[in-house]
């Protein structure tokens, strides 16, 4: 059995990435698209091979045929298109992140509970085989007690046009890239941040953060220190440190998808490369979506983690605010 999937707009992360992995996925098919313009829909559907395309995205939402929906909206509006998919009853796979802030990804939530229906936050790297096994080798004690985590995910922007440069649009670095960030760094340690400090430049057109840095400290005692920007050279990654060994981890969100990955692992002065398959954390993750409707079951990561990862953004922006306020230069 097939899953129908609709896709709200016409964003460039569905034509991209995740329709083609919907395509190619064993239990999924895209048979509709909406955007706001009927034209560029039906472009769009028909450069993609897509049946259906509609003028708006209600329109979407009555097709009774639609089984799940992909939701690529800019942030600001996750919350309202997500919430009229839970109260007609269709599943949905949302973009991260979740919402504008904690309070609205709860709303979101709550909706999909009250109805009944199944909701999901799209975090793809969490489905990489290699991000598994680097969850597992921690586990298993690899690098002793974690004491360190470093991230970083940046890529120079300067189109203010950009939907990421838009701060009415929920845009930022620490929204767009820097949530990778912090949610590796959950998803590692198994545990939410009890203090958190932030320090920003604002872009002095844009108004949004483009370049933040975050600290983190976790009940463990772990520390972590990421930052995120569009005005520093491309880089994701992400580095973990214990008291025997440490783990690094190059392209870590952006994996080339058509060679293997690699995870460095360091104990003491012994290195070993640990080669893992290529992999598409897309298709891996539209599956699993695809399969909770089929088997009747919750997505492998609960709706609830994409809140708390907000609550830590949210956290980090109010520390930001009151830290500095920096501008970075025009």
């Amino acid at each position: 059995m097939s899953i129908r999937w609709g896709v709200l707009s016409t964003a460039r992360i569905g034509r991209r990435r995740v329709i083609p992995a919907i395509q190619k996925s064993r239990n999924g098919d895209v048979v509709a698209v909406a955007s706001r313009d009927a034209e560029r829909a039906r472009g769009f559907a028909d450069d993609l091979g897509i049946d259906r395309a509609y003028g708006s995205y209600a329109d979407l939402l009555a097709d009774d045929t639609i089984d799940a929906i992909y939701n690529p909206l800019p942030n600001n509006l996750h919350a309202e298109w997500s919430i009229a998919a839970a109260e007609a009853g269709i599943p949905m796979l949302c973009e991260k992140p979740l919402a504008l802030n904690a309070d609205e990804a709860q709303r979101m939530v709550d909706a999909f509970e009250q109805h009944g229906v199944l909701f999901a936050e799209a975090f793809m790297y969490r489905f990489h085989p290699r991000t598994q096994r680097v969850k597992q080798l921690v586990a298993e004690g690899a690098v002793g007690d974690v004491q360190v985590i470093r991230s970083a995910f940046s890529f120079p922007l300067d189109d203010l046009n950009n939907i990421r440069l838009q701060k009415d649009l929920g845009g930022g670095a620490l929204m767009d890239i820097g949530c990778y960030c912090v949610n590796v760094m959950r998803f590692i340690t198994g545990e939410e941040p009890v203090h958190v400090a932030a320090q920003q430049l604002l872009g002095a057109d844009s108004g949004v953060d483009e370049t933040l840095t975050g600290l983190l400290e976790f009940p463990s005692g772990c520390l972590g220190h990421f930052d995120c920007s569009f005005r520093a050279a491309f880089e994701n990654s992400y580095a973990i440190r214990g008291s025997e060994g440490r783990i690094v981890v190059e392209r870590s969100f952006v994996p080339i998808t058509d060679a293997p990955t690699v995870i460095h692992l360091w104990q003491g002065d012994d290195h070993q490369t640990i080669d893992i398959p290529e992999a598409d954390h897309y298709q891996l993750m539209v599956e699993d979506f695809a399969d909770a409707l089929l088997d009747d079951r919750p997505p492998r990561f609960a709706p609830t983690d994409a809140v708390a990862n907000m609550r830590v953004l949210d956290r980090l922006y109010a520390s930001a605010d009151t830290s500095n306020g920096g501008h970075a230069p025009g």
